[in-house]
């Protein structure tokens, strides 16, 4: 019979020691560290994501628990509370940023080598951007400007639509607006990007227009436009109007840029919905059918809240919050990574729900995945097995 270490333990195979002793040393994570190292925090984190963990104590209770168990995560021992705080206030959370795009890099190769169909014909990569509010209390966590009575973060959040992987983050204050981060933004040529009204400013599509990248919006209702040409239109379907436009604004600041106007019908709804594009060449639907897509970033925001902790905090410190939302984060891609290599129809809530109790389960990591309702080999037959019990005279 094969033997296998614990699901934990082969889920963390995915961040090979070399690359993440790469990562500590490049931001020096591990100075001034006494016995507990980079290392032992990231494996307590990850626990606290995939395990659901909601205090300091569970954490480190749970991992001394099955202390017999923790030399196949490579931790000596579980941390003590007092530790685990200390190392979540002080170590820099950007050590878990470089490993959240070391296993990002996993994933995209999973995703090319999966033979990922795209939900549309054209070739150009398409991506969402957006960003969702983190509250705060204001008392604990007086760092986190956002209101007078209320603290917060903000997760500014690029999704890539190839997979749906997460692909950029940036962590702000809660009163940080998105169009200031959006600009900081660069995007290869090509790009078509995906973009709520929220981020609706003139001068920075015209900017993306120069680099070579496209974009998908709604139109704000107040917008100063003027008509260039009046497109055909099919008679029948959704679409009421196809027209390429300019910005009076950009046009008296010396920009010049054609832009496109694209009206449709949306039945569920009983309304008209403005989009606006610097792509002159999609049809008419497939602009409406891009925007739909940027739902995804919206569905993405909901799961990493609803499946991980992301709500609640470990540490009131800016360090201990930015290193609990990149777990979170780098927890989300190995679950997105385990739905793409497993041939079960898994929905991302149940693999949360049911990994959570196999973590320190000795069983191979695909077999579960890919039969996750199927008893191990080891267990076969053992309801046929008599249980004879000695009771005496």
């Amino acid at each position: 019979m094969k033997r296998f270490c614990s699901i934990f333990s082969q889920l963390l195979q995915l961040f090979p020691r070399l690359e993440f002793e790469q990562a500590v040393k490049q931001h020096r994570a591990d100075r001034g560290a006494k016995g507990f190292t980079s290392w032992g925090q990231f494996v307590a984190m990850l626990f606290c994501q995939l395990g659901r963990a909601h205090t300091l104590r569970e954490i480190c209770g749970g991992l001394a628990s099955c202390e017999g168990k923790l030399k196949h995560l490579g931790v000596g021992e579980a941390p003590k509370r007092s530790t685990l705080a200390y190392a979540n206030q002080h170590r820099p959370w950007e050590l878990y940023q470089t490993v959240f795009g070391q296993l990002l890099g996993k994933c995209q190769a999973t995703v090319a080598a999966s033979g990922w169909k795209k939900k549309f014909r054209f070739k150009n990569k398409l991506a969402s951007l957006d960003a969702s509010t983190i509250d705060l209390c204001v008392a604990l966590f007086d760092w986190a400007k956002f209101r007078r009575t209320k603290g917060a973060v903000k997760l500014h959040l690029l999704l890539d639509h190839d997979g749906y992987l997460p692909s950029y983050a940036v962590i702000t204050e809660g009163k940080q607006s998105d169009i200031k981060v959006a600009r900081t933004m660069k995007f290869a040529p090509g790009t078509v990007l995906v973009v709520d009204r929220g981020y609706n400013d003139y001068t920075w599509f015209a900017d993306l227009t120069e680099e070579g990248v496209f974009f998908v919006t709604r139109l704000k209702d107040n917008a100063h436009y003027g008509v260039v040409e009046k497109r055909p239109r099919p008679e029948r379907g959704p679409v009421q109007s196809d027209e390429v436009i300019f910005f009076f604004s950009l046009a008296q600041a010396g920009r010049e840029g054609f832009f496109r106007r694209v009206e449709v019908w949306d039945e569920d709804k009983q309304s008209a919905l403005v989009f606006l594009t610097n792509h002159l060449d999609f049809g008419p639907t497939t602009i409406a059918a891009i925007y739909r897509d940027r739902w995804k970033v919206e569905l993405f925001f909901k799961a990493l809240k609803q499946n991980l902790k992301i709500k609640t905090f470990l540490g009131t410190s800016a360090n201990a919050v930015h290193t609990q939302i990149w777990t979170a984060l780098i927890a989300m891609l190995v679950l997105r990574y385990l739905q793409l290599k497993s041939t079960f129809g898994w929905s991302l809530s149940n693999l949360a729900a049911l990994l959570r109790h196999q973590l320190f389960v000795y069983r191979e990591l695909f077999a579960w995945l890919n039969q996750p309702f199927e008893a191990p080999p080891a267990l076969e037959g053992i309801h046929d097995a008599q249980l004879v019990l000695d009771l005496g005279p």
